[in-house]
């Protein structure tokens, strides 16, 4: 594809509340056996991009562990490579990211060195699947200048946390607005764009120079009546997950057999960093009902409605109920946890209770040391 690609992934995640206080949004696992980052990464070696950049700044540990090798999503070097860009003190700047636009431009030889004709932009905090080479093929069809990937919002989801648009019928953006107080659109940005590469070089430059740091501020919205930005209308399934409440809906609708089958077994594939864990063990005592159980994990009670990621051991008489159970959690016995999500490296203590709310998801954080219960 005659495209370069850029993952944003530097966000603070603040909504997502102590779920980010050790990681970046972007290296939330999700569905079991994922990192959110690894479906921005599939989309772009499914559509053939073979030179990546990921810019990381916020509690980047984790995600750059998680990126440490290409070889997971086929960025072969030899054909253009993952990189991996972090803030940078320079004879010439000592300040981090100050916003989207400004990582961009603190990184913009990576544009000028490359030589494909346009870029295409995703956020590294949603789950979807998205062929990138229709995006470009109705970019270069419109004779646009920016494409902005949008997605309908289903009933209930408000729209005032997103960048909501509105179209005219050919397409052509007439209004953006970043996160409205109040707003009758139900139509949002994905974060996804497409843009000539020589352009974007000179938009950020522009930017830079104005002392303006954000993309969708500072280009997209300044811009908009004067460059022809389209909209590109997804049908499938997206989500955000940059809050506790939507990171917890999008774990659970993996518990639905059309999502689980869209993202597990239609083509293309969803890749990610494999771990050699044996197969999920279930003993005697163990009861799972539409659950999805990853691999390490040993289970010995009642399971139902949750998502247990890897590496978690369930002990007896336990019931967990309509909950996400993160990475190498151990559950003592006679546990009970309800409308939760269990942080990863957790140690239950034995004969507790955690009760959330359906509206009120509870985030459990215990620093127990497991070895002295």
């Amino acid at each position: 594809m005659k495209a370069i690609g850029i993952v944003l992934a530097g966000g603070s995640g603040k909504r997502m509340q102590e779920l980010s206080n050790k990681r970046a949004v972007a290296a939330m696992p999700v569905a079991g056996s994922y990192r959110c980052i690894d479906f921005a990464l599939s989309n772009m070696s499914n559509s053939h991009i073979q030179k990546v950049a990921v810019l990381t700044q916020y509690n980047s540990k984790s995600l750059n562990e998680h990126l440490s090798s290409s070889k997971w999503w086929d960025f072969g070097r030899k054909q253009g490579g993952l990189f991996v860009f972090t803030p940078t003190m320079t004879v010439d700047n000592n300040f981090w990211y100050r916003g989207t636009a400004d990582a961009i431009y603190q990184n913009i030889d990576f544009l000028k060195k490359s030589h494909e004709p346009y870029v295409v932009i995703s956020g590294g905090d949603c789950v979807c699947k998205i062929d990138y080479n229709k995006v470009l093929q109705y970019h270069i069809d419109k004779r646009a200048d920016i494409t902005v990937v949008t997605a309908k919002l289903p009933e209930g989801d408000d729209p005032c946390r997103y960048g909501t648009v509105k179209f005219d019928e050919e397409g052509r953006i007439t209004d953006f607005e970043e996160k409205p107080i109040m707003t009758d659109s139900d139509i949002v940005s994905t974060g996804i764009y497409v843009i000539r590469r020589r352009q974007l070089i000179e938009l950020i430059e522009k930017s830079a120079q104005d002392g303006r740091y954000d993309f969708v501020s500072d280009v997209l919205i300044r811009y908009k009546n004067l460059k022809r930005i389209y909209a590109y209308q997804l049908d499938s399934y997206w989500k955000n997950i940059a809050t506790v409440e939507s990171y917890y809906n999008t774990n659970m609708d993996f518990l639905k057999k059309d999502v689980r089958d869209y993202f597990y077994r239609e083509y293309p594939e969803v890749y990610s960093k494999v771990d050699d864990l044996p197969p999920a063990k279930y003993n005697p005592g163990a009861e799972v009902k539409n659950s999805l159980i990853s691999s390490g994990s040993i289970i010995n009670s009642k399971v139902e409605n949750s998502v247990l990621f890897k590496k978690t051991y369930v002990g007896s008489n336990c019931v967990i109920k309509n909950s996400i159970i993160l990475n190498d959690v151990y559950i003592g016995d006679n546990v009970y946890i309800e409308n939760c999500i269990v942080e990863s490296r957790a140690t239950i203590r034995a004969n507790t209770t955690y009760i959330g709310a359906p509206d009120e998801i509870k985030i459990v954080v215990e620093k127990n040391d497991r070895y002295m219960m």
